[in-house]
């Protein structure tokens, strides 16, 4: 599947794509997070730009629409996954994998760091079957903990959140 970053054109694309992989959360009884709206234009314009937005194709001709994507941030050290999603009629397949595997390459950073729903099966769960683990209170850093406290403001901490990590290439 190729991966890489998504021209300015895709963008948009991403938007649609972030509401359809919204919208299981609704049977969760989490409506609000299906209800959220994806990213504005001009942010996923600054990832593009910075070349911290990664999307996957099917065959990575122009035109075709991404499937999955993936936004970064650099904080503390460490490549922040700031986004990933994958439109549902392409989960269980990889793609979100790849996307992260993808990025844990090109950052060239010591570790990957993530913030995510704690008890929703395609979030912690699926990350620690990536090899990310869960983050101690004491263990997170000063970006972090400012990530945590945006979210909070946001309301997320509705539902239970966590940290976690996965050091580069300590997964299969």
């Amino acid at each position: 599947m190729p991966i890489r970053v998504p021209d300015p054109a895709d963008l948009p694309a991403l938007r649609a794509l972030e509401r359809a992989a919204g919208e299981p959360f609704r049977a969760l009884g989490m409506a609000s997070i299906a209800d959220d709206e994806p990213p504005p234009l001009t942010l996923l314009t600054e990832y593009q730009r910075a070349g911290r937005a990664l999307a996957a194709y099917d065959s990575g001709r122009p035109g075709e629409p991404p499937h999955g994507y993936l936004l970064w941030d650099r904080i503390d050290g460490c490549a922040h996954i700031e986004q990933v999603s994958v439109h549902p009629e392409r989960a269980r397949r990889g793609v979100g994998r790849a996307l992260i595997d993808r990025a844990e390459r090109e950052c060239g950073l010591p570790a990957l760091t993530l913030t995510t729903f704690a008890d929703v099966p395609w979030n912690a769960p699926y990350y620690t079957r990536l090899g990310f683990r869960p983050l101690t209170a004491a263990e997170l850093t000063p970006g972090l903990r400012a990530v945590r406290a945006h979210e909070a403001e946001l309301g997320l901490d509705r539902w239970p959140r966590l940290c976690m990590r996965r050091e580069a290439a300590a997964h299969d």
